[in-house]
């Protein structure tokens, strides 16, 4: 029964690949945006940036607010 299956579903093979690729690439944003290390890694970056004078300190602000909600699970909108 399994061999006829999949002789069957053979065609939809490509839709199948595609949809495995989008749910892996939706895994790696989920752990991006919510994983505690990246996004305090992200803060600390922002921190740097603004040392460095490369943003001002209400774009660092207002950049690290989104970044705090997301870490507590606000999920930043």
């Amino acid at each position: 029964m399994g061999f006829f299956t999949e002789l069957l579903l053979l065609p939809l093979a490509p839709v199948r690949g595609v949809a495995w690729v989008g749910e892996k690439i939706a895994d790696q944003v989920d752990h991006q945006m919510n994983d505690p290390g990246v996004i305090r890694a992200q803060i600390d970056e922002l921190d740097a940036a603004f040392d460095r004078g490369e943003i001002s300190e209400d774009e660092r602000d207002e950049q690290q607010t989104v970044l705090l909600q997301r870490l507590v699970g606000g999920g930043g909108t």
